[in-house]
């Protein structure tokens, strides 16, 4: 029997030599979409400049392979070479001729066609992936599980295996969990649950999940002397899932419960006062924006919003020298379970500030029926008569006097606050340099550098000259 093959192989090479010195074939000729085909170029000849191909009808080349031979017949040789192309077709088409320099001669291969078919489940097969939902209508946002089963046959023989999720195009993916695997007397099971949420409202189109397969296909053959490698592609089904819109233009669905922890209710005059805000519940947490509320006269600072699992917290830090009030914190969303818009809240929380510096009452500027001008509340007046030129003239010199000594001794009161205020307490300076932020960049980024040292959890250095210099320019106290 071996004989025989060889006897076949040089008839074979005798024939091909006689009549063509490039042919070209795809293997398999009929493949599925999905699949992996090999476009194979067999060249006879003894100098041959091998061919450059960038794509075969249009597919991108994933791989390529070289095999060159010689065969001594009655004293002379021949030399033949096989070039391999391995792509993954999409549709049918004609593989047209390749041009390959042949001993100084442009040869033409033949052209090949290729068939193209659509994927096929097949429930017999060693490898079978089924998609499992437990809803097919829901609302936009709103949560539902995705169940992937894998099923090996016992005994099934595997060299190598690529696994392609399903694209879940239209879907939030929310989360998936580990494998978990079973066995029975016939299969392997693997099953993975992926917790998915419609993006938008229609039809939604669940996409097929793929398992590439490679396995061993026959042993030695005429033409090649070594084992082959067989890719095979299996899929899932695919679901459809119908998403409607929520009413009066909501964003948020699902059922929850929202907390509100304060770490403190009595504080110091610009002490921080630590907040965290907790929702709890089934939904689509991460459509929740911030909490961080607008309060006259309060220093409002949010963290970023952390969403793990079926749980959202986010932690706000609020700072003033006078009582406060933190507002109720709300949740508007709508009930699939009910069909109801429900809204729940958190209760105000008053936050007391130990020593707050109370408001003045407002000066009062009017004036009597003798055109004097009265300053200060009712039970206070200064009076100025228009004829009393003695007290203008020493008011003046006194305020001359006055103006010139401070003048004077301002350098010396503003270099004696600076040595006293403490750079090092980050929450005072902080406190102090908010009101210039808006207006200057080095306010700026040392408060953003504050802010993360104190709220966050970073460490960064402060510039020292530049805090000085801060210091100084705004006369900080």
């Amino acid at each position: 029997m071996k004989n025989l093959g060889k006897i076949l192989f040089f008839l074979l090479l005798f024939v091909t030599t006689s009549f063509a010195n490039v042919s070209a074939k795809v293997s398999p000729s009929v493949v599925y979409e999905g699949e992996n085909a090999t476009y194979t170029l067999n060249i006879i000849g003894t100098n041959v400049h091998k061919p450059i191909l960038t794509d075969i009808c249009g597919n991108d080349i994933t791989s390529t392979g070289s095999q060159t031979s010689i065969q001594t017949i009655n004293g002379s040789y021949s030399k033949s070479y096989k070039l391999t192309y391995e792509f993954t077709p999409t549709k049918s088409c004609i593989v047209p001729s390749v041009e390959v320099n042949v001993d100084g001669k442009l040869e033409k291969s033949n052209s090949v066609n290729l068939h193209v078919k659509k994927m096929k489940r097949d429930p017999n097969a060693d490898f079978i992936l089924t998609l499992k939902t437990n809803k097919k209508e829901l609302y936009v946002g709103e949560p539902f599980s995705l169940t992937l089963l894998l099923k090996q046959r016992k005994g099934a023989q595997v060299v190598d295996s690529k696994f392609i999720a399903p694209e879940f195009k239209g879907f939030w993916k929310k989360s998936e969990s580990k494998p978990e695997r079973s066995e029975d007397n016939e299969f392997i099971t693997t099953k993975v649950i992926y917790k998915l949420a419609p993006q938008r409202a229609g039809k939604l189109i669940l996409d097929t999940a793929k398992l590439k397969i490679a396995t061993r296909t026959g042993g030695e053959s005429w033409d090649t002397f070594m084992p082959q490698v067989h890719w095979r592609t299996y899929i899932s089904n695919t679901i459809e899932i119908y998403a409607k819109a929520l009413p009066n233009n909501l964003k948020l669905v699902g059922n929850f419960t929202i907390n509100v922890v304060a770490q403190k209710t009595v504080v110091n005059p610009n002490e921080a006062v630590n907040v965290t805000v907790e929702v709890k519940g089934n939904g689509n947490l991460e459509d929740i924006e911030s909490f961080k509320p607008y309060i006259a006269g309060v220093n409002v600072f949010d963290e970023k919003i952390e969403i793990q699992g079926d749980r959202l917290q986010q932690k706000l830090v609020f700072v003033s020298d006078k009582d406060f009030t933190i507002p109720s914190f709300k949740l508007v969303y709508f009930d699939p379970s009910t069909k109801k818009i429900k809204k729940i809240k958190t209760e105000p929380i008053k936050i007391k500030v130990s020593g707050a510096v109370k408001t003045t009452t407002p000066l009062k500027i009017t004036r009597d029926e003798n055109n004097a001008v009265k300053v200060g509340v009712s039970t206070h007046k200064v009076v100025v008569e228009k004829n009393n030129y003695l007290y203008i003239v020493f008011a003046f010199l006194s305020g001359l006097v006055i103006g010139i000594t401070i003048i004077l001794f301002k350098p010396k009161f503003r270099q004696s606050k600076v040595k006293k205020f403490n750079i090092k307490d980050e929450k005072l300076l902080l406190i102090k340099l908010l009101p210039y932020r808006d207006s200057d960049e080095d306010v700026a980024k040392v408060v953003q550098i504050l802010e993360g040292n104190i709220y966050g959890k970073s460490k960064e250095n402060i510039d020292k000259k530049l805090i000085k210099e801060l210091v100084k320019r705004y006369n900080l106290v």
